[in-house]
């Protein structure tokens, strides 16, 4: 484990927001109201509900209280009355048929409390007569573990709307249903430093990081959401990232209730520097479709939760140690001095097999220079390998030239991190390397790692000495470790420069709108020509050309639009124009035009497709063939993709996706996670390509997709071509559905 924090968090000062109970607290300056939504009335910051009396209310009413032995009720009961006499909270029962439980007077009504109650938790079958009943004992939050809700199905469903319903009626926010009382677990108050704060929407996924505390890692809250009717992920995310004790946000998500709501919660927490480590259910369709059944709650598409994620810093894991270990390095280790990773050990076997392992996980292991190489040889014999990894043979590290090496690497201006893989205990001598790693981190502000190999777990030196030091992270895989690092090492480096991306979200409509809404015709596809008018109308180039009627007009349009043209069959109904024959390519002459004409309408007639008419149209210079589209997430509303075009959509699915809103850099970014980028920046000879204009497209398309919103079912401009640098980029083709 490690100590200390994760650097100057930075603070967002927006307007005044609303709080849990309805009440305000002051905020800093407010801004303009309009000033924090988006074109399309969406805020752009996020709400951050006051949970203080959640975690620690002053009264606390039990409905359904039991004291009868052999209940299941009777224990949650007696687990309330411990966790509220630690936190000082008053508790009243309440039961129609006992005068007392546990000792305490029992009122057989909510309409009998002795005064109003911060929070009521409720163990009845039918939870919807009392929400409605809490308005009056002034409740602020109720929790309800009862299942049989969304995750059961359209009926369940129905019940959870009426249940939510009820509460907003109430004025009480609401946990749950389908979850349970993780949240009243008993914390150890005896450890320090920064803290992980963990929300789940299963109870048993996060024991795994409930348990870090035996190993001396401190959790401040656990927020279980269950079916997230009212309270969801995104109001836990958004009030743990403004505590000052949480050092990192560990989350176990099955689905989200809303994608937009947990994407401003993240780039809350990314502002404030505070990272949040995601296990995210649904990577296969077995999963999303569990996920869906345990809390009714939508998986999304996972490509696009993916992107969305990273979009806002969110570190994802898949299994459960990893998001143990990934967050109790992410909450207490110091910010990097340098990316640059050592690798140290008593074996070269180890240490090339660390080193492989770290290079392959996107990690930089720096030769070190020959002036090091060299200081290292003084207490290393000659014959053994110190450009990095670091072998020193074992013997140094029993006496005192094992302090010397140590301290000389982290001397090492370009290391940030040192990594000492211990396969096994060898006592005494890996006795004394652990206790000479532990008392250099104790005089380090560098990131000290090391992997204890051995299966036991049970040595002094792994209990004692590694456990109980405040300074060394300690792994008990290479692969944690290394995938731990990493995301230190990436968080600091987003968050170090972090924009948000809701900062370049437009706040007023462009004057492209007014002309694009005349062009959408609602419920329909629209014709190639008619989606290039809306491309045009956004300031997207389209090639010159022409839509006619007739063999003569084609004619005149060839010779206007100018040699060599291309013509296309244009129609609403028309979806694969090529496979059909209805694109003819490289026309020089009046005569071609003519027979080109008379053939595209014949085999439209045959198809049984309606023509609009016929293309003519400029014939672009050859260029790296892109798409960019739009589609629609149940999640996140309008996305943008990016990627290779022409037929290699289809056959490398070389493609990227984002979450409006974004700015240039991240649009940048964005075509730097394509496997073929390469191809932008020239092969074979060919000169580099628009990249410039190709983000100048990516950007107008996507501020197409706010502006137009849900009215914009699907856009796909295929092929793109992005001419040489300087020359700009083409929308070829077009395709537009309209909701």
């Amino acid at each position: 484990m490690l100590g200390s924090t994760h650097g100057t968090l930075t603070t967002d000062s927006r307007r005044a927001r609303v709080i849990a109970c309805g009440e305000r607290r002051p905020g800093p300056a407010v801004h303009d109201r309009v000033a924090d939504l988006d074109v399309s009335g969406r805020p752009l910051h996020a709400d951050v509900p006051d949970l203080a009396r959640f975690f620690r209310p002053g009264s606390v009413a039990v409905i359904g209280a039991s004291d009868a032995e052999g209940r299941p009720d009777t224990g949650i009961t007696r687990q309330l009355l411990d966790w509220a006499g630690r936190v000082g909270a008053r508790v009243h029962p309440v039961h129609p048929g006992r005068p007392s439980v546990f000792g305490l007077p029992c009122v057989p009504s909510v309409a009998r409390l002795p005064e109003p109650v911060d929070l009521a938790v409720l163990l009845v079958a039918d939870p919807l007569p009392v929400i409605g009943e809490l308005a009056g004992a002034k409740a602020r939050f109720a929790v309800v573990v009862a299942s049989g809700f969304a995750e059961t199905g359209q009926a369940g469903a129905e019940a959870q709307q009426r249940l939510a319903e009820a509460a907003r009626r109430a004025g009480v926010r609401l946990l749950g249903p389908n979850t349970n009382l993780d949240a009243f677990e008993r914390f150890r108050e005896d450890l320090t430093g920064p803290a992980i704060a963990l929300i789940t929407q299963s109870g048993h996924q996060g024991r795994p990081v409930f348990a870090l505390q035996e190993l001396g890692i401190r959790l401040s809250h656990w927020a279980p959401t269950g079916n997230e009717a009212d309270l969801e992920t995104a109001d836990f995310l958004s009030w743990f990232a403004e505590r000052p004790e949480v050092g990192a946000i560990a989350c176990y998500l099955e689905g989200l209730k809303d994608g937009r709501a947990f994407l401003l919660a993240a780039d809350r927490a990314a502002r404030r520097g505070v990272p949040v480590v995601a296990v995210k259910v649904g990577r296969t369709e077995a999963g999303a479709r569990t996920a869906a059944s345990r809390t009714g709650r939508l998986t999304g598409a996972d490509d696009v939760v993916d992107a969305a994620l990273r979009q806002y810093g969110v570190i994802r894991v898949d299994a459960l140690d990893e998001l143990q270990d990934t967050a109790a390095l992410l909450a207490r280790a110091r910010p990097p001095r340098s990316d640059g990773v050592v690798v140290y050990s008593i074996s070269g076997g180890t240490g090339a097999h660390v080193a492989d392992l770290a290079a392959g996980a996107g990690l930089r292991l720096p030769v070190l220079s020959t002036e090091k190489q060299a200081e290292l040889h003084q207490w290393i014999p000659d014959c053994l390998n110190v450009a990095n990894p670091v072998d020193s043979g074992g013997h140094p590290v029993g006496d005192q030239r094992g302090r010397k090496i140590i301290d000389a690497l982290l001397a090492d201006p370009d290391t940030g991190v040192l990594i000492c893989p211990v396969t096994g205990p060898f006592p005494p001598l890996g006795d004394r390397l652990v206790r000479d790693l532990a008392d250099a981190a104790e005089e380090t502000d560098k990131l000290v790692c090391v992997v204890w190999g051995s299966p036991a777990g049970t040595e002094p030196a792994y209990r004692e000495v590694l456990l109980g030091s405040s300074r060394v992270a300690t792994f008990r895989t290479v692969g944690n470790c290394l995938r731990a690092v990493r995301a230190w090492l990436d968080h600091h480096r987003y968050t170090g420069g972090y924009r948000s991306p809701f900062d370049a979200a437009p706040r007023t409509p462009s004057p492209s709108l007014r002309k694009a809404e005349a062009l959408l015709r609602p419920g329909a596809r629209l014709s190639e020509h008619a989606a290039k008018q809306l491309l045009r109308a956004y300031g997207i180039r389209v090639p010159r050309e022409q839509l006619v009627t007739s063999a003569a007009a084609a004619v005149r349009a060839a010779a206007q639009v100018g040699y060599p043209v291309v013509m296309k069959a244009s129609g609403a109904r028309i979806a694969h124009k090529t496979e059909l024959g209805l694109v003819k390519i490289g026309l020089t002459s009046a005569s071609q035009v003519r027979d080109a004409y008379r053939e595209l309408t014949d085999i439209a007639r045959y198809e049984g497709v309606g023509l609009d008419g016929v293309l003519v149209c400029q014939m672009v210079e050859r260029g790296v063939e892109m798409m960019v589209g739009v589609t629609h997430d149940e999640l996140f509303g309008p996305t943008v993709t990016a990627g290779l075009g022409g037929i290699l959509v289809e056959v490398l699915r070389d493609t990227v996706v984002r979450v409006p809103p974004f700015g240039e850099e991240q649009a940048r970014a964005m075509l730097g996670e394509l496997r073929g980028r390469a191809l932008l920046d020239g092969v074979r000879g060919r000169p580099p390509a628009d990249v410039d204009a190709l983000v100048e497209v990516v950007l107008r398309v996507q501020r197409m997709a706010l502006e137009l919103g849900s009215r914009l079912a699907e856009l796909d401009i295929n092929p793109l071509m992005v001419l040489d640098r300087g020359k700009g980029a083409v929308a070829l083709d077009a395709l537009v559905v309209c909701r």
